[in-house]
């Protein structure tokens, strides 16, 4: 194979790799064959986020090596923060020409330390209705007209009103207490960061509507309660994260008041409310901005002073005020919804209120190359967020899981970790399903193809045994390459466990405590307690050793630690070359003389 002119992820050719801080040189080299005859080149940069300016730098001669030349040229980024879009140009003495790119280079703001415990361990995401409760609870005189299920087994409501609508009022009672009492379960686990969906006062039971950002919903409990949650996660060396939904409240709230449930003047019932500028009306009061077109979830006006004071501006804000209680970073929901100065304010408030809290947002996309409204997104370029939802991950890793190449799930990562600020890759919330997606083992055993079927034909439906065995088997594998990825391996309550479901409310059922897949949860188990003890797993370097098919093999190392993951998503053995024998940790694989082998849809995780 002949030798590429420029490969942008080979520090010969640019360095430093992948992102870099702002003030950094980076070095650039084009390696083309001498018998070319090119004779000199340039590089051409394009700064996006300073008006498209463009600079050009010369690529000068300097070598000859076995029959290649080299050029090399410097491109200062000095105080810039943002995209530059590269290219270079190669040209002979008769004319002719050679262009290469474009490739893109991140320059972010390196100078605030991005705390590094969120990257490191294991978080488990609930959705506080249906994780554990401790009683049931009496909705009467509660927000929203709830009604509560009496049986921890039934299924969510998902049939239409008399209006036609789903309106997510049906509760089953999950509280606060009931978490608190789980704590040593997800010890067990390997857990270190619990993200909790919103637990704030509001109508539906998801919560994500938000009727009042001051108390935690009384279904759930008390603000006390949520002390004592924090107090006990604390004491076992785990921390808390905290959704935060402030692209828009619930038409039943404090602040909207859409239903007159609250005695204040809501934006909905006087322009003469302290929240009617929060709410951009296009006939008031019926006609106003919601998220989606979703009229129960009016969206506020986050360039409105007095909103933002509410949320991070002011000592007793939002996001100040509930890191003081105890917890210890936000997830923003919506996060490419948001404004990026209001992002940073969040940030800006949250690390002012606690130095080593974190904020991680919710974008679907590469969160460097994400546009949305028009705006190319701030979100990684530093003092916005310290990480988002890799949702890129697990398209890919699923992808291959179903019966893709391994080697697109590589080149996606490691566009990833060149696109990426290390804090960024490093802080990734990994998952491979969320409160937002089809259960996991529902996708990997039976598939999405069921999407045409009926409401009633999805919640009546369960997997085959051929379904389930070939779910399992295939989430055993995922689930290995999540707990070994640089990033936190973030498991959805009761994947684990192996609840199945299409879509919501089908994602988002009870969680089955005395009938769970024990086999499941001891891997998970295995894989999260593996993970809290290797350093290697929880901030080394990746160095891919195979992928290929459905063989995929990588090494993460630190200082005196090596750990390979490797997995055969395929129905035939696969082989890889590995020159020292490993040490198994989990899983299973053959090594004989100098090549491992994996049966099919095996994993082995080893030390070497």
């Amino acid at each position: 194979m002949s030798q590429p002119v420029y490969n942008s992820r080979d520090l010969r050719y640019k360095s430093p790799y992948g992102a870099v801080p702002s003030g950094t040189k980076v070095r650039f080299t084009l390696r083309p064959q001498r018998a070319l005859g090119f004779s000199r080149g340039w590089l051409t940069a394009r700064f996006e986020m300073r008006g498209d300016e463009t600079v050009t730098v010369p690529m000068r001669w300097e070598d000859s090596e076995l029959g290649i030349d080299v050029f090399s040229g410097e491109l200062d980024t000095g105080d810039y923060v943002g995209l530059v879009w590269y290219s270079f140009v190669l040209e002979g003495l008769d004319g002719r020409r050679q262009e290469v790119g474009e490739h893109q280079l991140t320059v972010y703001d390196g100078a605030q330390t991005v705390p590094d415990w969120f990257g490191q361990g294991v978080t488990y995401q609930i959705f506080p209705d249906r994780f554990f409760r401790t009683r049931i609870p009496d909705p009467a005189g509660m927000v929203g007209g709830r009604t509560v299920h009496q049986s921890w087994d039934e299924e969510p409501e998902y049939r239409p009103d008399e209006k036609g609508e789903v309106r997510n009022r049906d509760f089953f009672g999950g509280d606060l207490a009931g978490i608190t009492q789980k704590l040593d379960y997800l010890k067990s686990l390997g857990v270190e960061t619990v993200y909790l969906c919103p637990i704030f006062e509001a109508a539906e039971n998801h919560r994500y509507g938000t009727a009042d950002y001051s108390r935690v919903d009384p279904m759930l409990g008390t603000n006390e309660d949520f002390r004592t949650l924090c107090d006990q996660l604390h004491s076992r060396g785990m921390r808390l994260m905290l959704d935060g939904v402030f692209n828009h409240t619930g038409f039943v709230s404090r602040y909207f008041n859409g239903d007159g449930f609250y005695p204040e003047m809501g934006a909905c019932q006087s322009e003469d409310s302290p929240y009617r500028s929060w709410f951009d009306f296009k006939k008031w009061p019926d006609e106003y901005e919601s998220w989606w077109g979703i009229y129960s979830l009016p969206a506020v006006n986050e360039n409105d002073p007095a909103y933002r004071n509410f949320i991070f501006d002011s000592e007793d804000s939002v996001v100040r005020r509930w890191l003081r209680a105890g917890a210890d970073g936000w997830r923003l929901d919506v996060a490419d919804e948001l404004p990026d100065d209001f992002v940073h304010g969040i940030h800006a408030a949250a690390r002012a209120e606690k130095p080593h809290a974190v904020v991680i947002g919710e974008v679907w996309e590469d969160g460097t190359t994400k546009v949305a409204y028009g705006v190319r997104r701030r979100h990684l370029l530093g003092g916005h967020c310290d990480g988002l939802m890799n949702y890129p991950f697990r398209t890919a890793l699923l992808d291959w899981l179903r019966g893709g190449d391994a080697q697109s799930f590589m080149e996606q990562m490691e566009t990833l970790r060149e696109n990426y600020p290390p804090f960024a890759f490093y802080s990734a919330m990994n998952a491979l399903g969320t409160h937002d997606t089809l259960r996991v083992l529902t996708l990997l055993g039976a598939g999405d193809e069921k999407k045409d079927e009926s409401k009633d034909w999805r919640a009546a439906h369960r997997m085959t045994r051929e379904e389930r065995e070939r779910g399992l088997a295939l989430l055993r594998l995922g689930a290995a390459v999540l707990f070994c990825f640089p990033g936190s391996p973030t498991v959805y309550y009761g994947d684990e466990a192996g609840m199945e479901g299409f879509e919501d409310p089908f994602n988002r059922r009870t969680f089955p405590w005395g009938s769970e897949d024990r086999e499941l949860t001891d891997w998970f188990a295995a894989l999260g307690n593996l993970r809290k003890k290797k350093p290697a797993l929880r901030r080394g370097d990746i160095r891919w050793l195979a992928a290929r098919d459905g063989l995929l093999a990588f090494v993460r190392e630190t200082e005196g630690e090596h750990v390979l993951c490797a997995c055969n998503a395929g129905e035939k053995p696969a082989k890889f070359a590995l020159d020292k024998r490993p040490r198994v940790l989990l899983g299973e694989g053959l090594w004989e003389d100098g090549t491992i082998e994996l049966p099919p849809r095996t994993t082995v995780i080893a030390t070497v």
